[in-house]
């Protein structure tokens, strides 16, 4: 994003025992636990202010398994939410997609002509795992698994998933046609809890299911486990080792991360229940603004208004290591000036902050309103106030 405007709009120092003249690279960055020493990738994020607490490795491209069906949930939420898959919908399973996927690793056992649900589909992939409900929601969605993974490299390059191809709506082993990195799996997990909060509430972080009278598992480590624990999705294979995908809020703050490579499903618990406990007590944040506040403004060319008000989503936060000195500056950063029209609800503009000798973060700001196209007598009236401003 080209920079156009950056204002300060607040400065904070923070109490600490240690002088701004003693700290060291070790003081800004609390080492990490020993139980995540030995796993090849390691991504700790604090989706609130965007901070890097630990990475290893964040964009070494890897087999996800099963983390592969995060963007399976992704693009089913995204057709909920415009109207074109209804959780309601009743689909048919395909007799050769039965006799391929049922009981093959993880499944709802789903068989021949078997009626199932968006709803229950969802239910599946995200609790239980199910390999077979994610092929049998591509194939009656999209018509066949290629086209399916066209919504999923698609959303992909939408959001920004850089090191990340999808072949395949599970995540069966492809031979490594289908691999993501850390940093684009937290890019994605963020985007869903931003864009569709109900619907991740609605499946993620739910222990088990219940199917045709059989009860199903979740492998996740830490929903239950840990306070604030919601998710979101283990895998596992032989060639992608013990992976997962985990987040947690605690107070309205929320950390993202990712483990891959693990050697065994106990050394992934450990250290996944181990890694956000540290991100919590070895980093304390502060909230600057709350979900839905206005933050500042920016100028808009071509509309009926000059200016646009910008404003969080979900709250902004500052972090930093705990009992740490550090200042806040806050700028507002955006490619301007905004051209109309814009529509209420867009990202339009990021707020940077800059926390000490931290390297600077960002959050998305949104259009507070929609900005119409302006007509000739509208720039006249908007020109007349430049003249006289």
């Amino acid at each position: 994003m080209h920079i156009k405007r950056g204002a300060v709009l607040l400065g904070l120092a923070m109490a600490c025992a240690t002088s701004a003249h003693a700290r060291t690279d070790a003081t800004r960055y609390p080492q990490p636990p020993a139980e995540i020493a030995d796993i090849p990738v390691a991504l700790l994020v604090d989706t609130g202010s965007g901070m890097t607490l630990f990475a290893r490795k964040p964009d070494l491209r890897f087999v996800p398994a099963s983390m592969t069906k995060v963007m399976t949930t992704f693009v089913a939420f995204e057709e909920i939410s415009a109207g074109r898959l209804a959780q309601d919908r009743v689909f048919s399973v395909r007799p050769e997609t039965a006799r391929l996927w049922n009981g093959r690793g993880t499944s709802m056992y789903l068989t021949a002509n078997e009626k199932v649900s968006t709803h229950d589909l969802l239910r599946g992939i995200m609790t239980a795992s199910a390999n077979d409900a994610a092929v049998v929601l591509a194939e009656s969605y999209a018509g066949n698994v290629p086209a399916w993974s066209f919504l999923m490299n698609d959303a992909a390059r939408r959001l920004g998933m850089k090191n990340s191809a999808f072949n395949t709506p599970n995540g069966w082993p492809d031979q490594g046609k289908t691999f993501v990195s850390a940093r684009d799996l937290v890019t994605l997990s963020t985007a869903m809890i931003r864009q569709f909060p109900g619907l991740y509430r609605q499946y993620s972080g739910k222990r088990e299911m219940v199917w045709k009278r059989v009860r199903l598992f979740s492998h996740d480590p830490v929903t239950g486990q840990i306070p604030g624990a919601d998710g979101i999705k283990t895998g596992y294979t032989s060639e992608a080792g013990y992976n997962f995908l985990g987040s947690a809020e605690r107070e309205g703050r929320r950390l993202v991360m990712v483990l891959a490579g693990a050697k065994s499903q106990a050394q992934r618990a450990a250290a996944s229940r181990t890694f956000l406990e540290w991100g919590f007590a070895a980093w304390q944040s502060r909230k600057l603004f709350p979900h839905d506040a206005r933050v500042g403004n920016a100028r808009v060319q071509n509309g009926t208004s000059a200016h646009l008000e910008l404003v969080t989503r979900e709250a902004a936060h500052a972090t930093f290591p705990a009992r740490s000195n550090a200042r806040i500056k806050l700028k507002i950063r955006y490619k301007g000036p905004l051209v109309a029209p814009i529509e209420k609800g867009a990202q339009v503009a990021e707020l940077e902050i800059l926390t000490g000798a931290l390297p600077p973060t960002s959050v998305p700001l949104y259009a507070g309103h929609s900005v119409a196209r302006a007509g000739p007598i509208d720039r006249l009236m908007n020109g007349l106030r430049k003249l006289i401003s």
